[in-house]
């Protein structure tokens, strides 16, 4: 039996947005890279070789650095506790050199460390939307971008930075992702450029399989900014129906990344 398209939403979000598979209503109901592969997905603004051993935030520290609402105008902030993936143990695929790329596009820690905080940023357009249809729908239309930041220890955040670029060089044909018994095939990820922003930044891009019906592309980044990386990945609803592809919004990127350490 075909799933409703509120069930094919489902499955594109768990496949890319792993954290939009948990989004409260959502059911059948409704590396700098050295040299080679994704070199064009990575920026860098300064070089770190010669600071000293970086030492992790706390998670205490991470969330004073998260985006609060009013530094993002037409923004709004959520905190996202009730559509992120709370653990990575949640989220399975067939591909282990995948997860990199797969955490960052749930809000996870992209790296080894248990120093992990998150949160939602959306366009504020529900505020100005009248009663008329055509508003209403637009109020819909909104892009959704899932922030997460994370710490580490020493070197952590270079190898992090070094093993998402890889990931994007080594999923190119695609993987399988399980979010809690839900299967979605990612059937291409490809380097995107980067902002340009922090130390360093790798972009990518994910075409991920419509149950059948076509496919949807979601774009993502991650950035570092001394010990500390900020993943970024976006999503709009009516554009994934509609074919239409959605960047992270630049506005969003600089706003979090001009409030890291």
């Amino acid at each position: 039996m075909k799933r409703s398209s509120g069930a094919r939403l489902c499955a594109v979000t768990a496949a890319g947005a792993l954290s939009l598979a948990l989004i409260t209503g959502c059911s059948d109901d409704g590396s700098k890279k050295d040299g080679k592969g994704a070199k064009d997905s990575v920026s860098s603004s300064s070089s770190s070789s010669s600071a000293p051993a970086a030492k992790a935030l706390s998670k205490a520290e991470l969330e004073k650095l998260l985006l609060a609402q009013g530094d993002v105008k037409g923004y709004k902030v959520a905190s996202g506790d009730d559509t992120l993936p709370k653990s990575k143990s949640v989220v399975k695929s067939d591909k282990a050199e995948c997860y990199p790329i797969i955490w960052a596009s749930g809000a996870l820690a992209p790296g080894e460390t248990d120093v992990n905080v998150s949160n939602s940023v959306s366009e504020d357009k529900a505020s100005t939307a009248t009663a008329s249809p055509e508003d209403l729908a637009a109020a819909f239309d909104i892009n959704i971008t899932f922030v997460g930041l994370s710490s580490y220890e020493g070197d952590g955040a270079e190898k992090t930075m070094k093993a998402v670029s890889d990931a994007v060089a080594a999923c190119g044909g695609g993987y399988t992702v399980d979010v809690k018994g839900e299967k979605t095939k990612v059937t291409k990820v490809s380097a995107a450029k980067g902002s340009g922003l922090g130390d360093e930044s790798v972009g990518f891009t994910e075409s991920v399989d419509m149950d059948g019906e076509g496919t949807a592309t979601v774009n993502g980044e991650v950035v570092r900014k001394g010990n500390t990386v900020a993943t970024f990945y976006t999503v709009n609803f009516v554009a994934l129906s509609g074919g239409k592809v959605v960047p992270v919004p630049p506005a969003v990127i600089q706003a979090q990344v001009a409030k890291l350490k």
